[in-house]
């Protein structure tokens, strides 16, 4: 029986333990450039404890854009801004990851504290910065007051495939372990998955297989310049919660499709595919998408992650003790404690003096701690 601080192999890479930092969109690149703002931000998270440190989500096309602020790997003067992140995360011992996406039909949108709206004139006289024409499978807008994008034809499709492909390149030359192609809330792979967005006719579009076609191929360019050794991941959204869209049962089978291609795990999310409103069907608890993570392991035989409201650590190691899922990954628990890992190690009884610390940090508060107890401060 595995715990949360087991080690885990996958492929050719080791994670000292079960927990990931989710992608967590920061809105503070230029040109899709990285900065200072993203070694350290995901730094702290290596220093935290993690296994896995995933950085946001990348946009593979200038247009698959969310925001102006998105990081990007669609050119290749955006690898070197990366190599510092890289470098810092594996020093420290954690393993490097990287989200691979594209928007689709929610492109050229603000950032959230903007107003998580369509970008129009007030943003070019407030920020300098224009909307752009989005693409989807169907032209068919995300939201009420959402312009339609334009229906991506044949050389679209083919030309953001070479996108992935090309962006998969970049990732290993930038020092990532790991990728995983965002497939869920509502993006482009999403949006080709889910019936309620694609309702192309052709090849691409109609029965489940050929909505899952262009989630495949997006696995076969990844993974034909992605090295061998390392993990692809895909998140995937395992239900719509919306009448008429993504069930479970159809998840499993494209996650069954998906590890035939070399997919090695699946992060298992939920929701996003239609508008801003919470649907009816979603109801918000510690843990809710636990049971898809259990489900899509134990039927599409794949490992799995499982995400999205987990923050109490004996939850988050019942999940792994009981075969639920294969990491856990977490994200604004996160942003307001980095040091959670080390702090739930500590919780279990699988720290208790501050030996998984780095040592510039645990010294000092391990002598701090046994001076209060000496003192009966503490």
């Amino acid at each position: 029986m595995s715990g949360m601080f087991d080690a885990l192999e996958v492929r050719g890479v080791s994670f000292k333990n079960r927990i990931a930092v989710s992608p967590m969109s920061q809105y503070r690149a230029k040109d899709g450039l990285a900065n200072d703002w993203h070694l350290v931000h995901l730094g702290r998270f290596a220093l935290g404890g993690a296994g896995l440190v995933f950085a946001e989500a990348t946009a593979v096309e200038e247009a698959g854009r969310r925001t102006h602020g998105d990081l990007g790997l669609w050119e290749d003067r955006q690898i070197e801004p990366l190599l510092p992140v890289t470098k810092f995360i594996a020093a420290e011992g954690a393993i490097p990851g990287i989200q691979l996406g594209h928007a689709g039909r929610k492109a050229s949108e603000r950032r959230p504290w903007h107003g998580e709206t369509p970008v129009d004139e007030l943003d070019i006289h407030e920020r300098n910065e224009a909307p752009w024409t989005a693409m989807a499978p169907s032209s068919i807008p995300y939201a009420d007051g959402w312009p339609a994008p334009i229906e991506m034809s044949e050389t679209d499709i083919e030309t953001t495939l070479l996108a992935f492909k090309s962006a998969a390149r970049r990732s290993k030359e930038a020092g990532f372990k790991v990728i995983e192609i965002y497939a869920a809330h509502g993006f482009l792979v999403h949006q080709f998955l889910s019936s309620i967005s694609n309702q192309r006719t052709d090849k691409w579009g109609g029965n489940a297989e050929r909505r899952r076609r262009f989630a495949v191929e997006v696995a076969r360019a990844v993974r034909s310049d992605w090295p061998e050794e390392y993990p692809l991941i895909f998140r995937l959204s395992a239900t719509d919660w919306l009448e008429g869209g993504l069930e479970v049962e159809e998840v499993i089978e494209t996650a069954r499709v998906l590890a035939a291609e070399g997919v090695d795990m699946i992060d298992c999310s939920s929701g996003g595919i239609g508008g801003r409103e919470r649907p009816r069907r979603m109801k918000i608890e510690q843990g809710f998408q636990v049971p898809f993570a259990a489900r899509i392991r134990k039927e599409a035989r794949i490992a799995t992650m499982a995400v999205g409201f987990l923050w109490d650590a004996t939850a988050c190691q019942a999940v792994i003790e009981n075969g639920h899922a294969d990491m856990i990954a977490m994200a604004r628990e996160l942003l307001d404690d980095p040091n959670w890992p080390l702090h739930a190690a500590a919780l279990l009884g699988e720290d208790t003096d501050y030996a998984m610390w780095h040592e510039e940090f645990g010294y000092w508060l391990d002598k701090r701690d046994r001076l209060t107890r000496k003192l009966g401060l503490r």
